[in-house]
C-alpha cells in the first residue's frame, strides 16, 4: 500500500461501522482477514500484551491473525478491467489515480501473472488492489483461488482511516476523488427500452379506446 501506508505504520479501524450494516465501498481502505492463503508462507504474528490491547480498541488489525490491507476498487456487480498500463476501469469508466499510487508506477501492470484481467465482482464480495501497483499480490494474483481473487465483504474487519502512529505519519485515509464519480453499472440497454416501451403501450392503448365507439368495454371480439 506504499505510499499511502509505510512499514511500520499503525492505522485506526473503524470496526464499528460493518456491525450496523454498512458494506466496503469503492475507494477505501480496509484490513481483512486473509480469503484463502493469500499470506502463505508469511510468519504468524506473536503480540505483546500493548499490541493485544492495541487490536482491541481498533488501532492495530487483529493482533493473532494473518490480515492485509488494501484499496476497494470493485464492490459486488462491478465490472473492474485492465488493459495495457491502464487506466483502471470500473464499470467502463476510468479512475484517475495519479493522487494515491507510488510515485512510478502506472494503473496496469503489463504481464501474465494477473496485471491484464476483465472481472466481475459477485455480490457478497469485493476486488482489492495495493497502491504500489507493481508490488502487490492483491485480487489480481489469486484468481486462482476459490474465491477468484476476490474478498468475501464477511471478510471485512473494518476500515482503516487514520494513520496513527508514528506521530509524525499521522494523517486520514479519505476515499480518492476520482471514486466520486458515478461508477454504478449500467442498466442492459435492452431492460432500459423495455421500461420505456411498457408505459408507452399503455397510452397508446387507453387513446386508441377513447377514441373508438366501437370498443366496448363489456363485449367481446366475434
Amino acid at each position: 500500500m506504499q505510499n499511502t501506508l509505510q512499514q511500520g505504520d499503525r492505522v485506526l479501524v473503524d470496526k464499528l461501522t460493518p456491525w450496523f450494516g454498512s458494506e466496503p465501498e469503492r475507494g477505501e481502505v480496509v484490513v481483512f482477514h486473509d480469503p484463502d492463503n493469500w499470506l502463505a508462507g508469511e510468519p504468524t504474528p506473536n503480540p505483546n500484551a500493548i499490541q493485544k490491547a492495541l487490536s482491541w480498541i481498533g488501532l492495530m488489525p487483529s493482533a493473532e491473525e494473518k490480515d492485509l490491507i488494501k484499496r476497494v476498487i470493485g464492490v459486488g456487480g462491478d465490472t473492474v478491467e485492465c488493459k495495457g498500463t491502464g487506466p483502471l476501469k470500473v464499470n467502463g469508466k476510468a479512475l484517475n489515480e495519479q493522487s494515491f499510487l507510488y510515485p512510478g508506477n502506472t494503473p496496469c501492470t503489463v504481464d501474465d501473472g494477473g496485471g491484464q484481467f476483465k472481472v466481475k465482482v459477485p455480490e457478497g464480495k469485493i476486488w482489492v488492489m495495493g497502491d504500489h501497483r507493481q508490488n502487490s499480490l492483491d485480487s489480481r494474483y489469486h484468481q486462482q483461488d476459490k474465491y477468484q481473487g476476490m474478498v468475501p465483504v464477511d471478510n471485512v474487519v473494518g476500515r482503516a482511516v487514520v494513520v496513527a502512529w508514528p506521530p509524525t505519519r499521522w494523517s486520514t485515509l479519505p476515499i480518492p476523488d476520482t471514486f466520486d464519480q458515478d461508477l454504478s453499472a449500467a442498466a442492459a440497454p435492452g431492460a432500459l427500452a423495455l421500461a420505456g416501451a411498457v408505459p408507452l403501450v399503455f397510452w397508446r392503448r387507453r387513446r386508441l379506446t377513447i377514441g373508438n365507439d366501437r370498443v366496448s368495454g363489456s363485449g367481446t371480439a366475434g
